[in-house]
């Protein structure tokens, strides 16, 4: 049976992280962004593609419509972490994983417990004013009667997310590098890989096992140890069992 191999590769290798994106949080009612029930499917009433209403562009021209949408779209307070997120903590608990280097913006892997978390993409939860700098929790911007403005210069409070348009934090993906090219083992969950620079990830991985969880096929099936097509949640707890 797969997940008993899936387990012995775990239990015997060196050093594992776990790749993962928007997939890992749907089991907690969080919208994934490409699939038929996702982000970029649903209707909108201001008349542009998700893809430029979460854009720089759409943040400095029309700050306003942008938090209209942020707010609606991409903050989930009461989402709780899955199974997913939980078996996760509980391998770094268990010295069993080195690093989580995720696409998610929701903070659920801190929630579960986990440490060693790289947001990639930056996370809801931290906010700060693009004028002076201070830094702000997300009540700030959910709590704002349309643009949130800074306390103490009244700059604007903006999301430390990385928009369409704008780079990624060097710092980050070097981190990330670095955990990818030294793993023996790769988990990959969540994620179509069709994203770059993160699925760019993959070229460094030299490693002796990659497992890809996914709903989807993926380009880099044919690569892998071990493919799971089936919920994460119950993948992954299958490794704490």
């Amino acid at each position: 049976m797969d997940i008993k191999k899936f387990k012995e590769i775990i239990d015997k290798s060196k050093s594992t992280v776990f790749l993962g994106g928007a997939g890992v949080s749907t089991e907690s009612g969080i919208p994934d962004f490409r699939s038929a029930a996702g982000l970029y499917s649903k209707d909108n009433d201001l008349g542009y593609p998700p893809e430029y209403l979460l854009s720089h562009s759409f943040f400095a021209n029309e700050t306003d419509k942008f938090y209209e949408y942020y707010r609606n779209n991409l903050i989930y307070e009461d989402a709780k972490p899955n199974k997913a997120h939980l078996a996760l903590a509980e391998l770094e608990r268990r010295g069993k994983l080195d690093a989580i280097v995720t696409q998610n913006i929701d903070g659920l892997h801190e929630l579960a417990g986990s440490k060693n978390v790289i947001e990639i993409h930056g996370s809801v939860y931290r906010n700060y004013c693009s004028s002076c700098g201070k830094n702000y929790d997300v009540k700030k911007v959910l709590g704002a009667d349309g643009v949130p403005k800074c306390d103490e210069c009244g700059g604007i409070v903006r999301p430390d997310v990385v928009l369409y348009e704008e780079g990624l934090d060097m710092g980050l993906l070097d981190r990330a590098v670095s955990f990818v090219k030294g793993a023996e083992t790769l988990i990959v969950g969540g994620t179509s890989l069709n994203v770059y620079p993160v699925a760019g990830l993959l070229e460094y991985f030299k490693g002796k096992n990659l497992i890809i969880i996914n709903k989807t096929i993926t380009n880099f099936d044919n690569r892998a140890d071990l493919v799971f097509r089936d919920s994460i949640g119950e993948v992954l707890s299958g490794l704490i069992d």
